[in-house]
């Protein structure tokens, strides 16, 4: 059985892109295979490795990629995490189906140490809310 292929996609792949690539791998273990990438990549934001720690999903290994490495790829969903993102997103070759959800940068939030951790913290069960109902659409479309 060939295995679902996934690209999330968003401007810096340092948050939202990695925390969604870490939360669609852990819920779909071995039957999808996840990637994710930035527009213009920077590094992964400390803050998205410690609000997944908070629920054991450990993204320390993770490091940002640019959209140019998955250009030749196929896959069967591109997932735009960001406005810019789904804007400039290129159409990749074969089946994708584009799903664009957007979701408020959590890096954009000044505050303290706490505030800034429950921000992101915020973003991330928002981004599993979001692929937990796909994920339970895909198994059962007629529900959705």
């Amino acid at each position: 059985m060939d295995k679902t292929r996934v690209l999330i996609l968003c401007t810096g792949n340092s948050a939202r892109s990695q925390m969604g690539e870490g939360l669609l791998k852990h819920l779909t273990g071995d039957r999808f295979e996840v990637f994710s990438a930035g527009t213009t990549p920077s590094t992964v934001n400390p803050y998205a490795v410690l609000a997944m720690a908070g629920i054991g999903i450990d993204i320390r290994d993770h490091y940002s990629k640019s959209l140019t490495m998955f250009l030749d790829q196929e896959f069967d969903y591109v997932i735009t995490v960001c406005d810019h993102a789904a804007e400039v997103c290129p159409i990749f070759p074969g089946p994708a189906k584009r799903i664009h959800w957007s979701f408020p940068d959590p890096a954009a939030i000044e505050g303290d140490h706490q505030e800034k951790l429950a921000t992101f913290v915020q973003v991330r069960d928002d981004i599993k809310a979001h692929f937990e109902h796909w994920l339970a659409e895909l198994e059962n479309p007629k529900s959705a």
